[in-house]
């Protein structure tokens, strides 16, 4: 038996100027290179067709003789409206928003068409019938004059219905789950009733040249005469065919090359050195303080997701509470979205920061105060951004909204000061991990690792900043382009890289897996969540005004982002068998059971989340039904708590056993928050969002869509005792998180004292011993 193993990266050393070479073959950087490239210059072709292919706004929209209805104006101050009173987390707009009130694109379009067809004769003419779907399907705009002419039945509509929307909004009451009162200006009533007119236009009436509206025909309607294009059959049976071929090629792939997946040292015996043991620096010190308010936002998030899903069985009755009166359901969703993004972030700075010195082996000085002024930066954003969107959905933030209120954009609801200051604290998060990695990087190949992880935290803010793009005053489809960059691309790409970036580099760190292995894991993960995540963002686009082309490169490539989260789940399966190899041949006990459990719940959800439940709504066929169903929320609820959610969670385990004494932690509390999130969870999915959901769709094709997103249709018995059969997963879900909030606050309390600013070994969580004889 041998002692001193030296591993890969001790080829790196600080005082000498040779680069250390790539460690793996030039073939698989070259291969991400390519794939990004692809990826982005399809994403510009599809900007470009965004842009030039949006629907029109109308300068004047007149009657037949020339009377004037309403003008862009009204409609873009319309989209204002909506957006700074959070109807977007309320109801829908093009299928897009929250999933309590109704889609209003719907909403408008069956209350104008039943008027036009009462005008026409009625239910019983076949004619009326004819007329209303002629009147509808015809596209009246004229691109020369920027004129569009409603008939007059669309007139007759748009005057009425002005006030169907006023006693609406005006309603004094809160039994529709808003704010008493919510909007009672005529002017603004007017202005969003352009708005809702102007999508109910544009969702019906043909597109140039086309036998389809400029919404692919969606919604579902049949009194328009909306139904599934050609284009949605045909790329749902491609996406599919995709899939299967997809997957079997990978399988093909990962059974012929025995290289692809987790695998560890051979013949080594891994020491695990005891967490007191570890020296830490003053900025790891100072990471406590982030994953303790990391826990806090938790809690508050799911707790507002607890009164959210209370709206849906009792509108105006919380517990005997008025609720909506101090917390309407549209701010508490805001609230709840915001929050899930806030404190995920917050435990991803903070991992960066602890692992970064770690990579380096060095820390500069006085990085810990920025380190602080880091986290100063982030409480003003959080409790400001959540303050201004209070004040800006209650009417008290006037003609600053814009910037200091509520933007009202989905998942992108804070104003854009704070959204502009968000991007700069993440900048500074990246330039304070390139002041501890400057000394290592400057003898590492671009290629290695230590520089992956330094560009996969750089695109973070990079790609977070490109939300600006989505501004109120933006026709609503170029918005919506740039918003899904955020929500779909941010998440499903950037931060899918860092996490497998920074778990590969913990394996590394531990001993577990060599750093060869690690690298090629993470090219493999990039390349294959880049061939279908990048491009698959358009499955977002199928019905929001963007042309065909979104639809055909969304759906068929959003089906290849399937195949690599099967490839996740062979993945997390053999490195579960790798962790129980390695570990129960250790010297001494492995001090991260839970952790690594953690991150191997991050595999299963992956899975189910955003795998099966994702692909369930992907086909463009089942989208025009299903969009902004329950199944929608079934979706989003899997796949972000339970990738990024539990990787949050199971970051700060990893770095919280370091930060408290051995004297002081405990597995017994980590374990119940592991089961306890878990179940949770999965009982929240499985027993009210999926069956809900398809309850909901089989609504939709067989009744209708605007009765399937109708209040009346989700408060009948059978579905309100459904989400009652949700209360004990949320409530288990909620004291799940009770532990971890007191393990981050021992972090704090108990944190160990800073024993060196230089670590030197290169394993520092593991002492390896490699056997001549096994």
């Amino acid at each position: 038996m041998t002692t001193g193993h030296e591993p890969e990266s001790s080829k790196y050393s600080g005082k000498t100027s040779g680069k250390r070479d790539l460690i793996i073959s030039k073939v698989w950087f070259q291969s991400a290179i390519l794939v990004f490239i692809f990826g982005f210059f399809v994403l510009g072709l599809l900007a470009y067709w965004t842009y030039t292919e949006k629907p029109p706004v109308p300068e004047k929209v007149t009657t037949a003789d020339g009377q004037l209805l309403f003008t862009s104006s009204d409609i873009m101050n319309g989209q204002q409206v909506f957006l700074k009173n959070g109807l977007m987390q309320y109801g829908s707009i093009l299928g897009h928003g929250a999933y309590l009130g109704p889609d209003y694109t719907t909403d408008y379009l069956r209350r104008s068409a039943l008027i036009t067809r009462d005008l026409y004769g009625g239910e019983q003419s076949d004619q009326a019938r004819a007329l209303t779907i002629k009147d509808f399907k015809t596209n009246r705009y004229n691109s020369h004059n920027s004129v569009l002419i409603y008939s007059d039945g669309q007139a007759s509509a748009f005057q009425q219905l002005q006030n169907h929307y006023y006693d609406f909004f005006s309603e004094g009451t809160t039994r529709y789950g808003l704010r008493p009162a919510s909007i009672t200006d005529r002017d603004q009533i007017k202005q969003l009733t352009a708005y809702f007119s102007w999508t109910a236009w544009l969702a019906s009436a043909q597109r140039p040249d086309k036998d389809y509206s400029y919404t692919n025909n969606w919604p579902p309607e049949k009194l328009v005469g909306n139904q599934p294009t050609a284009d949605a059959m045909m790329w749902s049976v491609l996406s599919l065919i995709t899939l299967l071929g997809g997957i079997g090629l990978l399988m093909a792939v990962f059974g012929r090359w025995n290289f692809l997946g987790w695998h560890g040292r051979d013949k080594v015996t891994l020491s695990f050195i005891e967490p007191g043991e570890v020296s830490l620096t003053p900025s790891q010190r100072s990471t406590a303080y982030f994953f303790l308010v990391m826990a806090v936002l938790f809690l508050g998030q799911a707790l507002l997701g607890g009164s959210i899903q209370h709206y849906r069985t009792e509108l105006s009755n919380f517990f005997g509470i008025d609720l909506a009166r101090i917390l309407p359901f549209n701010l508490a969703r805001t609230w709840h979205l915001q929050l899930a993004i806030f404190w995920v972030a917050t435990s991803f700075l903070a991992a960066g920061i602890f692992l970064a010195p770690l990579i380096s082996k060095h820390e500069p000085r006085k990085q810990h105060w920025l380190t602080y002024g880091l986290l100063g930066a982030l409480a003003l954003v959080v409790f400001g951004s959540l303050f201004g969107e209070a004040l800006g959905i209650f009417g008290f933030m006037g003609d600053i909204w814009i910037w200091f209120g509520n933007q009202g954009w989905e998942y992108l609801d804070l104003g854009r000061f704070w959204q502009v200051l968000l991007s700069v604290g993440l900048l500074l998060w990246v330039i304070m991990i390139f002041r501890v990695l400057r000394p290592r990087l400057k003898h590492e190949h671009m290629a290695n690792m230590p520089w992956i992880f330094f560009f996969a935290a750089l695109a973070i803010p990079a790609f977070y900043a490109v939300g600006l793009l989505a501004h109120p005053n933006t026709n609503y489809t170029v918005s919506d382009y740039w918003r899904w960059w955020v929500v779909h691309l941010w998440v499903e790409d950037f931060l899918e890289l860092f996490t497998t970036v920074i778990v590969a580099y913990i394996f590394v760190l531990l001993g577990i897996v060599r750093e060869k292995v690690a690298l090629t894991l993470i090219f493999l993960d990039f390349i294959l969540y880049s061939v279908g995540g990048v491009i698959g963002t358009m499955h977002h686009m199928y019905f929001s005004g963007a042309p065909a082309q979104h639809m055909a490169l969304g759906a068929v490539f959003s089906a290849m982002e399937v195949v690599p989260l099967t490839f996740l789940t062979v993945e997390a399966w053999s490195f579960l068998r790798l962790g129980t190899a390695q570990i129960s041949e250790a010297k001494n006990p492995f001090p991260h059971k839970w952790a690594v459990m953690f991150l191997v719940a991050v595999g299963f959800w992956n899975f189910l989340g955003a795998g099966i439940f994702g692909f369930l709504i992907n086909l463009p066929i089942v989208s025009y039904y299903e969009i902004g169903t329950a199944l929608t929320a079934n979706h989003g609820h899997a796949a972000f708590m339970g990738v990024y959610g539990m990787l949050a969670v199971g970051l700060a385990l990893f770095c919280l056993r370091y930060l408290i004494p051995k004297e002081k932690w405990s597995d017994k509390p980590v374990k119940f928050s592991f089961w306890a999130l878990n179940i949770g969870l999965f009982w929240m999915c499985i027993v009210t969002l999926l069956p809900l959901g398809i309850i909901q769709l089989y609504h939709a094709v067989n009744t209708g869509y605007y009765e399937a997103r109708s209040l009346e249709f989700l408060t009948t018995g059978r579905n309100v005792l459904i989400e009652w059969g949700r209360f004990p997963g949320d409530i288990l879900f909620i004291l799940g998180i009770l532990p971890i909030l007191y393990m981050t606050w021992k972090g704090v309390r108990y944190r160990v004292k800073a024993m060196t600013t230089t670590p030197e070994k290169e394993h520092l969580f593991t002492e390896i011993t490699e056997n001549s004889a096994k």
